[in-house]
């Protein structure tokens, strides 16, 4: 993932300022723009020095076809003409790994924050864009301390099963049993069903995938704090954190040449996500709101450049439609700028109310990407007229539209009652068409209220 290296050079047509000022919105390195300009300069020469050396090469090469013309002898000159050779290669070798290592640093280098996003460094500024509440506009969100936190309703549902989860997994293992299948199983298929019915295309993606594959769709600090690494023999692949990392990997090396009629393209994804959480210590502890391993139904959407910024309030909207189908109150919230992930321009979330705990949480993340995934991927599109200087390439946009588990949590904290748990009447008909779910053990004696 990465800007384009000439937006850095603006002798090019590229513009360093507005660089700088993303990297200063974002909290990041100004000083990385600058080295990368000077990265910039270096290679150029490399490049001019290897192609001076080359023009040596042609001359000699003249020099010793006149001398053969001539029947003289040219073994100096062919001596000469070899040690440039290698001369030639070796220099283009370095501008080549030097461009590389360029083309790494620039990396680092976040994309172009939107014009939109609120500036901050702390997300204590992030910005309320608007709320929803299944009873009204004007019906206001309260906590509820007569009412058990998911955790506790799934155990009285018999819908999971902690302690061998953690027993033969370890922290944050689990088990869903009996309903619990069934009402994950049920977000996942009316999930799949919303997004179909609005035009997207179903696609599972593989769990797994190459490392350089992975390279090129995650930021260098997923490897370390979420990717989970599988090694067979010389063989690496990693766990996928999300199906946005297989499917904006989908179309890779491939270029939609009439994007007028070939875009956009909307994906449903479905899959199972795996991350290690290492950044999350001390976070949401108990039941299956954070876990190693879930289930997401994901929205990934592939637009012509112009184009995506009326993609992203569209995605959005569909989230907010999912979950108001679901009658969950929510809000959605602008992300500060110091809070985005490096390929994120922009990003709202949707966070819902967990009447328990008294909070919203996030449920939903949607992020408009523009070129930055497309351009490590090669994922172009339009036909490149004879004026034109620079690729152009495809925006990718990811959105959550259920996190499965995580959706289960907020759902049997918003729909219990004291005889158990009612079912939304949306999610009915993948429930064999029953519409509550009476409790059917007791909570064990030893089990702490805790928020989960």
């Amino acid at each position: 993932m990465t800007l384009d290296v000439l937006h850095f050079i603006d002798s090019k047509g590229g513009n360093s300022a507005e660089i700088r000022e993303s990297q200063r919105k974002r909290g990041l390195s100004v000083e990385l723009v600058d080295e990368v300009i000077q990265m910039y300069a270096d290679w150029v020469k490399m490049d001019f020095d290897a192609g001076q050396l080359s023009k040596q090469v042609n001359a000699v090469q003249k020099e010793i076809a006149a001398k053969k013309k001539a029947k003289e002898n040219a073994d100096e000159l062919v001596a000469k003409k070899k040690e440039l050779d290698a001369q030639v290669i070796a220099k283009r070798q370095e501008a080549k790994d030097y461009e590389q290592k360029m083309r790494q640093r620039a990396s680092n280098v976040g994309n172009i924050v939107g014009k939109d996003a609120p500036v901050s460094l702390t997300e204590d500024d992030n910005v309320t864009l608007r709320t929803y509440h299944p009873d009204g506009p004007n019906a206001q969100v309260e906590k509820r301390t007569d009412i058990m936190p998911h955790h506790e309703v799934l155990l009285r549902l018999d819908a999971m099963d902690l302690e061998r989860g953690a027993k033969n997994v370890g922290h944050r293992g689990y088990y869903l049993t009996n309903d619990g299948v069934d009402l994950n199983q049920a977000l996942i298929n009316y999930g799949l069903d919303f997004l179909r019915k609005k035009g997207h295309k179903k696609i599972q993606p593989p769990f797994m995938i190459n490392k350089d594959v992975m390279a090129k769709t995650a930021q260098l600090d997923q490897f370390d704090e979420e990717l989970y690494k599988v090694i067979a023999d010389e063989d690496e692949k990693y766990l996928i954190a999300t199906s946005e990392q297989p499917i904006s990997a989908f179309h890779s090396d491939e270029w939609f040449e009439s994007p007028e009629t070939q875009l956009p393209v909307k994906y449903a994804g479905y899959s199972t996500c795996f991350r290690k959480e290492a950044g999350a210590s001390g976070r949401d502890m108990w039941g299956i709101f954070r876990v190693h391993q879930f289930e997401k139904v994901e929205q990934f959407c592939i637009t012509e450049p112009e184009k995506s910024w009326e993609m992203f309030d569209t995605m959005i909207a569909t989230s907010e439609a999912f979950y108001q189908s679901l009658k969950i109150p929510y809000r959605v919230v602008a992300i500060v700028s110091g809070a985005l992930n490096l390929a994120a321009s922009q990003k709202y979330d949707l966070e819902a109310w967990f009447p328990f705990q008294g909070g919203f949480k996030e449920l939903v993340s949607c992020s408009n990407c523009t070129d930055y995934q497309s351009r490590r991927l090669e994922v172009r599109c339009g036909i490149k007229n004879k004026d034109q200087t620079r690729k152009v390439y495809v925006h990718m946009l990811n959105g959550t539209l259920c996190a499965t588990e995580r959706a289960l949590c907020c759902l049997v904290e918003n729909y219990q009652t004291p005889e158990g748990l009612v079912i939304p009447e949306v999610l009915r008909p993948y429930m064999q068409g029953r519409d509550f779910l009476p409790w059917v053990k007791e909570l064990p004696k030893s089990l702490q209220r805790k928020q989960a």
